[in-house]
């Protein structure tokens, strides 16, 4: 059941706290969050929206965040948001984010932030495009940008004209492999659910469905 942390800070599953959706310019049907995640190291943020600015007040009551980690550099369209933050990126995206954010770190390889959050590059929508896994001692998160969302109770992937499609599946493969069971993506439909709970085979179910589709020369 989904309650109110303060708002205008939602909580789907207790520790993961949601921003207020705002559409993205290019698909208005289409809503991307940010997300923050309560932790006794210290918060952290994740995904850059409007959002981080509207909730600027109930995440500094939360306790504020140490971190934000961007999953790629789409995100930038967004500005830097009303959040005093350090921001976090993969090299490889940096430059398109440092257009409009403050780049705080950069990294390149997979590596632990403390023993309970996991970054995990997975190239292919971007160069720079990065996973985030998150275990809080109840659900383990993934946080897959919009390389991996859900649409009409689907998952989804969105392969670019720019997109690298061989890394791509590459990222796919690597993603079925992990141990999760809650797919918390960037962006998502209006008046939809934002995330989803999973098993692991519905997690290698759904994902050898996309794999194949990418495969076969599918964009989504």
């Amino acid at each position: 059941m989904r309650r109110t942390l303060d708002s205008p800070l939602e909580t789907p599953i207790d520790g993961l706290h949601a921003t207020v959706a705002a559409p993205l310019p290019f698909a208005q049907n289409l809503r991307a969050r940010s997300f923050l995640l309560e932790r006794p190291q210290g918060n952290l943020l994740v995904y850059n929206s409007p959002g981080l600015t509207t909730a600027a007040n109930a995440i500094r009551t939360a306790g504020g965040a140490t971190r934000l980690f961007i999953n790629h550099g789409h995100e930038a369209m967004f500005g830097r948001p009303g959040v005093d933050v350090p921001v976090f990126v993969h090299e490889r995206d940096r430059r398109e984010v440092a257009r409009s954010l403050q780049i705080a770190g950069r990294f390149s390889e997979r590596h632990r932030l403390d023993d309970d959050f996991e970054v995990i590059p997975t190239p292919g929508h971007t160069p720079g495009t990065t996973s985030y896994l998150w275990n809080n001692g109840t659900h383990r998160f993934l946080f897959t940008g919009d390389m991996l969302w859900t649409q009409h109770g689907q998952w989804e992937v969105v392969v670019l004209g720019s997109s690298d499609r061989a890394a791509y599946l590459d990222s796919l493969a690597l993603i079925r492999e992990l141990d999760f069971d809650v797919l918390v993506p960037w962006a998502g439909v209006e008046g939809e659910g934002f995330i989803d709970v999973v098993s692991p085979d519905q997690v290698r179910e759904r994902l050898d469905a996309i794999i194949a589709r990418v495969n076969a020369g599918s964009d989504h």
